[in-house]
């Protein structure tokens, strides 16, 4: 891939019909700047070799070893057993030489992680100034184990997002594999609106043809979105929906579901579809939806309007989306600020991973989306923890009914940064009452289910790509310790506070990264912006 070539991306556009998905460049906000080169990541190699692992496979089992993992190229080839913890490992048993081997003893490998819901950077409001560039984004993925994005928007331009996938898949950049799902248009003030349900499946076609991998929608007249979904069905096309309320007293998430969908994203549309006593929620008298502060403080109290846990409309609608087979990424993490804003504004990883123009962002500021923060209240945090509490509830009973529940972060918004917030996510789930299993199969498998690539990746098998975690120490003890930042313990030794953390290797296509490297730079790479922002 010449710069040349990658310099012209940020502005590409893709034309289809009338429409063009051509991201937010159009409307000229600040964009991300591509990812140009590689400068970490070693391999993939003839024959790679994880040797005396305990694996957790990311299928629900338990962790079971020791295992010998054979990768040649960008395949798991062998997956031997080799021996039982405590006793010395059998040799007769073990894979012959790789070209380049990695001693597993005492380590933990599980499946490299699926984030379900996730951006490329967030050029959404030119008074934060120029977002970070792609690389921040993507080496912060890697450093925290996701290896494969659904990359739900392309708000960078599809043209843009489809030659970053095709400089990931060909190990040109250092990036997680990506997964582009153009957005709808329809719905927002600065999107050209399609009318017509021929003209929607017209655009679907041509979407398809372009190499999309998905749509995301917003929302758009009904039967507009109707077609659209089934056009979606006939073209292969994975569908995904943010219900905004613009649109959700026409089409709840339950509707849209029966439609076709396949999953909703955070919680907008699942609590209307829970009503009982009304059909559309209530709002305050003064509500605009373009306050981004009413917007946000008035979505916290849509679930107390709703039907209770238990109840019989309660139940009847989780029947119903388990009837439809529907997928829900709840990506809880994005909205903890919520709850408790001090906390999320002081996390520990701020100070040395936070880009300062990522920072400005988070800042309150009009127009900014997600940066609502000039009026948050106690009142407002108390009922977000109860809207959590209900939310949760819902996601535990349909994960319990056999429902698919996906991890998704949507980081770059509300103090949540790339990779972080996707580790934030795994908390919050066991928060809602999956087990650490749980957690890890919609971290894996269902996330890869979720987007048809289930004979791909997601889990730990001979024949699948090699998307691998390799962990110092079992994840499932505490997520806490997937962090960047590790998590403070105590050194009993010393009697002092030192920071562990769990990962060790991230291991994408066969592509072997050092985590701790990978954190090192983007270390460097927000000193250098500091740096700069000081002596401006």
């Amino acid at each position: 891939m010449d710069n040349a070539s990658n310099a012209n991306t940020n502005a590409a556009t893709i034309e289809i019909g009338e429409e063009i998905v051509a991201g937010f460049a159009k409307y000229k906000l600040p964009g991300v700047t591509a990812a140009s080169g590689r400068d970490c990541g070693e391999g993939p190699y003839g024959r790679l070799i994880l040797r005396g692992a305990t694996l957790i496979d990311g299928t629900g089992a338990p962790p079971w070893g020791l295992v010998d993992i054979v990768v040649e190229g960008n395949r798991i080839v062998d997956i031997v057993s080799v021996g039982y913890p405590g006793l010395a490992i059998q040799p007769e048993r073990r894979p012959g030489h790789g070209d380049a081997e990695i001693d597993c003893e005492g380590k933990f490998v599980t499946p490299g992680f699926v984030d379900s819901h996730a951006h490329v950077g967030a050029p959404f409001h030119a008074a934060s100034g120029e977002m970070p560039g792609a690389d921040y984004v993507y080496k912060l993925w890697l450093a925290h184990g996701v290896t494969t994005v659904r990359e739900t928007g392309c708000f960078n331009g599809l043209a843009w997002t489809l030659q970053q996938k095709r400089a990931s898949s060909s190990h040109a950049i250092a990036a997680p594999h990506l997964y582009a799902y153009a957005y709808f248009p329809a719905i927002n003030d600065y999107l050209k609106t399609i009318h017509t349900s021929a003209a929607a499946r017209d655009w679907v076609r041509r979407l398809a043809e372009k190499g999309a991998d998905g749509i995301k929608f917003f929302g758009a007249p009904p039967a507009v979105m109707e077609a659209a979904l089934d056009e979606a069905r006939l073209t292969g096309l994975r569908t995904c929906c943010h219900h905004a309320t613009l649109a959700v007293s026409r089409m709840n998430a339950l509707t849209t579901a029966r439609w076709g969908l396949s999953s909703s994203e955070h919680f907008y549309g699942l609590a209307e579809a829970l009503f009982d006593d009304r059909t559309i929620q209530s709002f305050p008298s003064a509500y605009h939806y373009n306050d981004e502060y009413l917007r946000f403080s008035t979505s916290g109290t849509t679930f107390l309007q709703a039907a209770q846990p238990g109840s019989q409309k309660w139940l009847d609608v989780l029947d119903a989306f388990i009837e439809a087979g529907h997928t829900f990424v709840p990506t809880l993490n994005v909205y903890d600020a919520n709850r408790d804003l001090m906390r999320t504004r002081r996390a520990d990883w701020h100070e040395r991973y936070t880009d300062p123009t990522l920072m400005r962002y988070f800042e309150p500021h009009r127009g900014g989306h997600g940066s609502y923060w000039y009026r948050w209240s106690t009142q407002n945090e108390v009922e977000w923890r109860e809207t959590f509490r209900i939310w949760m509830h819902f996601l535990r009973d349909y994960k319990n009914r056999g429902g698919r529940v996906c991890a998704g972060s949507d980081s770059g918004f509300m103090y949540q940064v790339y990779g972080f917030g996707f580790v934030r996510e795994l908390e919050l789930l066991q928060e809602a009452g999956f087990t650490p299993l749980e957690v890890l199969r919609a971290a894996t498998n269902h996330g890869a289910a979720l987007m048809g690539l289930e004979e791909e990746t997601g889990t730990v098998e001979v024949g699948k790509r090699a998307d691998l975690l390799v962990h110092d120490c079992n994840p499932l003890d505490d997520f806490k310790l997937l962090y960047g930042t590790g998590a403070l313990r105590l050194d009993e030794e010393k009697q002092r506070g030192t920071w562990q953390r769990s990962l060790r290797y991230t291991i994408k296509d066969g592509m072997v990264f050092d985590a701790m490297e990978l954190l090192e730079d983007v270390e460097a790479m927000v000193a250098r912006c500091k740096a700069e922002h000081l002596e401006a």
